[in-house]
């Protein structure tokens, strides 16, 4: 059955923990692992422009053997001259991989129903689920096991940053806490999936228009930008109504000593974040980003590897690097 990566759900939490810890394998091994070898082709489509998700997918399909076909808007004639299903049909005889940077999540759903080849979220309207695989390695890497440790998400949380953080942190068993203003916290289906997660993981699912609850001990703190692609002419306004949720020196005093900050980028200092906190000794951004890498490989290898589209090399390579064992230096 080919496996696709469309919500932060999508993987188990078991499976979850195996994709993290052969992300670190691979971190420390960048080029044992080539299932794209040959080149095989990835395809990897653009809606909404993009720093990190473009960089990140083209230098790790490369290092996993392949060719990155990155295809813009108005490049194709995907959604609008072609179905999407059509597309998908033709694409699955072509490429290895489908990537895809969208608007609506039913598009990618859509896409996934009709492709023999893994399709990946590479960021929609609803989630992110790419940026937290590499958020939660982040944390991994900084504190340890992820179990039992808190996270506070402030700001705009009724975006896909704040779905996906609730959604991927019960579902490493962590303590998740948004808050937000009145009005802009997660739709009621996301959180009662979160609560439905978090009681088969141990994580537990907070939330609050008070950014002091959120913030008390927390172990990691997380912002992101108040102003989303679309909403360039909302900004004063929001600057107004999230201003109560900025991260800043006083907002991090509240989290746990030594708690590590998130902000998936790009930010605007003194706007969620200001630039003592982000330039700061706690923030760990430039990892995070940098993880956006690391997280991406391991996904694209195990999911080819668990839709049976992978030789018997990588297969053993991938399994021992999900065993946490070293992988060899290429």
């Amino acid at each position: 059955m080919t496996r696709h990566f469309l919500t932060d759900l999508d993987l188990s939490p078991e499976e979850l923990g195996r994709v993290l810890t052969l992300a670190a394998a691979m971190k420390a091994a960048p080029y044992a692992i080539t299932p794209l070898a040959g080149p095989q082709t990835a395809a990897v489509y653009f809606d909404k422009t993009s720093t990190r998700t473009r960089i990140s997918f083209a230098a790790g399909i490369s290092a996993l053997g392949g060719a990155p076909l990155i295809i813009n808007p108005g490049e194709s004639q995907l959604g609008h001259k072609e179905s999407i299903s059509d597309t998908a049909k033709v694409l699955e005889r072509m490429v290895s991989l489908i990537i895809w940077r969208t608007y609506e999540q039913s598009g990618l759903e859509e896409m996934a129903a009709h492709s023999r080849v893994p399709v990946i979220n590479a960021l929609s309207d609803d989630y992110h689920p790419c940026q937290l695989v590499a958020d939660l390695l982040t944390v991994r890497e900084h504190l340890g096991e992820l179990t039992g440790r808190s996270l506070a998400y402030l700001g705009d949380a009724a975006n896909n940053m704040a779905n996906s953080y609730l959604l991927a942190g019960v579902n490493a068993g962590m303590d998740v806490r948004i808050a937000g203003p009145e009005g802009y916290l997660p739709a009621e289906e996301i959180v009662s999936a979160a609560r439905v997660r978090a009681a088969e993981t141990g994580g537990s699912v907070t939330i609050t228009t008070e950014a002091s609850e959120a913030l008390a001990g927390a172990d990691v703190v997380a912002t992101d930008t108040w102003i989303s692609m679309g909403q360039e002419d909302e900004k004063e306004q929001r600057l107004q109504l999230f201003g109560d949720y900025r991260v800043d020196a006083a907002a991090l005093a509240q989290a746990a000593e030594g708690a590590i900050v998130l902000h998936c980028l790009p930010a605007y200092r003194e706007a969620e974040i200001s630039a003592e906190v982000i330039d700061g000794p706690q923030s760990v951004v430039w990892d995070e980003a940098e993880n956006r890498l690391h997280a991406q490989k391991a996904l694209m290898a195990w999911l080819l590897v668990e839709s049976g589209l992978a030789d018997e090399e990588t297969v053993a390579l991938v399994r021992a690097g999900e065993r946490g064992e070293e992988l060899p230096r290429r």
